[in-house]
């Protein structure tokens, strides 16, 4: 339903503008993003190698949204104690358990879905999906201290807290600047980790309502323990090596808000600052490299904090958020993800989750492009920052609160469309029932959106981190089980080839032995033709032999008688 008021009282809300409902990619044109911050160089313009980039055709954008200031010239460091808190430790402020016990009675059907006003508690997940992905690779090994604020790095967020403190107050009594409580943040940034275990609550409602967009760049880091002056210097000496990914890199440097103030000129700072934090992150950690889809990500930490920061801030969302599945080869925590939003989907929106299945729709086909970009790709800066305050404050988990929400505020319209109708709507008029209506009920010009009303239903929506580990054992034992038949499959397709192999040698073996049984045969054959002709010489010799015995004898019969004929003669003398 949409929030109806007049055009006079719609400044009160948090609101983004929008240019076009069938642009992609858009930001704004008009941007008070030069007017708000002087320029800054970059630490690393002294080194970057970019001189000439060359864009793609600019990329159309689905909304527009005020820009945010940067936050300029790091300040000198020095000493100061370092927080131990990381986003997988979480600050105790509910009753909410994990692995067995009590949430929220234990059942996960008891999930509220019509956004109540929720007992506001700072916490981080604590649900074990948020692992460091990379905690067997070598390099977060050798990583590890980088991975926690630095001394040096949190007395550089003190006195770069000092700094703006004292030029925006000045803006703020004329009247220049959004109003802050800088007592109240001030307490916060001294002792982030303090102030989140003291005072859960307090912490938690302000960064609901949203942390001010000067200091936000800062509560990230402090959120995040990101600040990290050896890692900052790592980034300098990475952006004097060459990447494989480069050629990749420039190519997609003009599909990110590509209308943005900040990133509109392809020579300017905003496109060489994007282009240097890629490029040595894809260096940093050569598993990942690049993907598309980061550009996004590290486009809106550039938006509130310089390059060399937000490339520590970005290592801290890969190995500690746990964003690093995202982007591997096969990214399986992606994988994983999407399977926990479609049982999220079943258990809280089972009528959506039927009419979904009829349809043939499947989370990957809108919901991937969500978590890739953390929302960045299609939705107004104002929302992507709200929804980085809590992911980077509660887990990369609160994404699904967001995602579950958006889903249950546009129920009724998604019942009555059909596939192409679904995808369309999904893609291009999620957020229409947020948006400020002025009088008479038609959208205020330019398009505006309650922004508070979003974050607050999705921030009252409760996923328990045991609905989400369930939800993982589940897709695990899948996974186990797919990989249990697939090995069974290897192991039948070895033994086959194995097998095959052994065919093929028998085949063989016998056509050898076939060939040395012709080859025996045909000497059989010689040997019986050489053995009829030594017959055959043998009766010749034996009518030979037969015929000298025979004219022997006759021989010997003539000698006998001419010898008794002789002796005839001589007897008759």
């Amino acid at each position: 339903m949409s929030t109806t008021v007049p055009e006079a009282q719609a400044e009160p809300f948090s609101l983004v503008s929008t240019k076009d409902a069938l642009d992609s990619l858009r930001s704004p044109r008009d941007s008070e993003f030069s007017d708000r911050v002087p320029e800054r160089e970059s630490i690393a313009t002294s080194v970057s190698e970019l001189d000439d980039i060359a864009l793609d055709d600019d990329a159309p954008a689905l909304f527009s949204a005020p820009s945010v200031a940067l936050i300029h010239e790091p300040p000198s460091a020095s000493g100061l104690l370092t927080p131990t808190q990381t986003p997988d430790t979480g600050i105790n402020g509910n009753e909410e358990q994990v692995n067995g016990g009590p949430v929220n009675g234990s059942s996960m059907s008891g999930v509220d879905l019509e956004f109540p006003s929720p007992k506001k508690s700072h916490q981080k997940s604590a649900s074990i999906t948020t692992i460091r992905s990379g905690r067997n690779l070598s390099f977060i090994e050798d990583k590890r201290r980088s991975a926690r604020i630095s001394l040096d790095g949190q007395q550089a967020l003190q006195e770069e807290f000092s700094r703006l403190q004292k030029e925006r107050q000045a803006l703020q009594e004329q009247g220049a600047e959004e109003a802050i409580d800088w007592d109240f943040w001030g307490a916060v940034i001294s002792n982030y980790q303090g102030f989140a275990a003291e005072r859960p609550e307090e912490l938690a409602e302000a960064i609901a309502k949203g942390i001010p967009a000067t200091l936000r760049g800062m509560m990230w880091q402090h959120m995040a323990a990101s600040k990290d002056l050896e890692l900052e210097g790592t980034y300098i000496k990475l952006l004097r090596e060459t990447s494989t990914h480069e050629k990749s890199i420039t190519r997609d440097l003009g599909r990110t808000f590509p209308h943005h103030a900040f990133f509109t000129d392809g020579q300017g700072i905003g496109q060489e600052n994007l282009f240097n934090v890629l490029k040595a992150y894809s260096l940093y950690d050569s598993q990942v490299g690049y993907c598309q889809g980061l550009p996004f990500v590290v486009a809106v930490l550039l938006l509130n904090m310089p390059d060399e920061e937000a490339f520590s801030l970005l290592v801290r969302l890969m190995q500690v958020y746990d964003l690093r599945g995202h982007y591997l080869p096969e990214m399986p925590k992606l994988q994983m993800r999407l399977f926990q939003f479609d049982r999220l989907i079943e258990e809280l929106l089972p009528v959506l989750h039927v009419h979904f299945l009829r349809q043939g729709i499947k989370s990957s086909m809108f919901c991937s492009q969500w978590f890739l970009t953390m929302f960045s790709y299609r939705f107004p800066l104002e929302i992507v920052f709200r929804i980085y305050d809590h992911c980077l404050a509660n887990g990369i988990e609160a994404i699904f609160g967001f995602s579950i929400v958006l889903l249950k505020k546009n129920e009724e319209n998604l019942l009555k469309l059909k596939f192409d109708e679904i995808l369309d709507f999904l893609n291009n008029r999620l957020l229409d029932e947020y948006k400020v209506l002025g009088e008479g009920g038609k959208p205020i010009e330019p398009t505006r959106y309650n922004v508070d009303e979003f974050v607050g239903n999705a921030v009252s929506l409760r996923i328990t981190p045991f609905m989400l580990d369930c939800y993982r054992h589940e897709y695990e034992d899948m996974i186990r089980e797919a990989n249990k038949n697939a090995i069974q499959m290897d192991e039948l397709r070895t033994s086959n080839r194995a097998l095959s192999h052994q065919c093929k040698s028998l085949e063989s073996s016998l056509a050898q032995l076939n060939t040395e049984h012709v080859e025996v045969l045909n000497e059989l054959v010689k040997q019986r033709l050489r053995n009829e002709e030594l017959e055959g010489e043998l009766v010749r010799y034996k009518l030979l032999y037969a015929e000298a015995m025979h004219e022997n004898e006759d021989a010997q019969s003539s000698h006998r008688m001419s010898f008794a004929q002789m002796l005839m003669k001589r007897g008759s003398k």
